[in-house]
C-alpha cells in the first residue's frame, strides 16, 4: 500500500520516525545555539555572536522543513519540549560562554545530525523518496562545509 505521494506506507512510517528523531535533535541544537549566542564572552564575542545567530536562524529553517516533510509523508511532527529532550541524542548545553567550548559543542552536534541525515539519505533512496533524499543531501553538503569552517576556527 502506498501513501498519498506514492511511497510504500511501511517505508514512509520509518522515514517519519527517523525524521522526527532528526527534528528533536535539530530543536535541541537550535536552542543550544541560541544559548551560545546569548552567553558568549571574550575577545571573539562580536565574531561568534554573529556566527551563532546565522547558525540558529539556519537551524530554525531546517526545523520547519523537517516538520513539513514529516507531514508530507503522512506523519505528525514532534512538537513538545518533552519529546525533544527525550528523543534527542544532542544534549543540552548550559551556560557556555567560552569560545572554544562553544564551537566544540557545535561540532559535536553537527556530527550527530550529519550521521542521522546520512541514515535518512540511505532510507529515502531505498524508498524512492526524492523529496527527503534531496533535503538530506543539501543539508549534508552545507553542514560538512560548516564543520570544516568551525574546525578551522578551533585551530587558530
Amino acid at each position: 500500500m502506498k501513501n498519498a505521494i506514492g511511497i510504500e506506507t511501511h517505508q514512509a512510517d520509518l522515514l517519519v520516525e527517523k525524521l522526527n528523531d532528526l527534528l528533536a535533535n535539530y530543536m535541541v541544537f537550535y536552542q543550544n545555539t541560541r544559548g551560545l549566542h546569548w552567553n558568549i564572552k571574550g575577545e571573539k564575542f562580536f565574531e561568534l555572536h554573529v556566527k551563532f545567530e546565522e547558525l540558529y536562524n539556519n537551524l530554525l529553517v531546517k526545523v520547519d522543513e523537517v516538520a513539513e516533510r514529516v507531514l508530507t509523508l503522512g506523519g505528525v511532527p514532534l512538537h513538545t519540549f518533552g519529546d525533544y529532550s527525550q528523543c534527542s541524542s544532542i544534549q543540552s548545553v548550559k551556560n557556555v560562554s567560552v569560545a572554544g567550548e562553544a564551537v566544540k559543542s557545535l561540532l559535536d552536534a553537527f556530527q550527530i545530525v550529519i550521521l542521522k541525515q546520512r541514515e535518512l539519505l540511505d532510507l529515502s533512496s531505498e524508498a524512492n523518496d526524492e523529496g527527503t533524499n534531496a533535503l538530506m543531501s543539501d543539508y549534508i553538503r552545507e553542514q560538512e562545509k560548516l564543520v570544516w569552517m568551525y574546525s578551522a576556527y578551533l585551530k587558530t
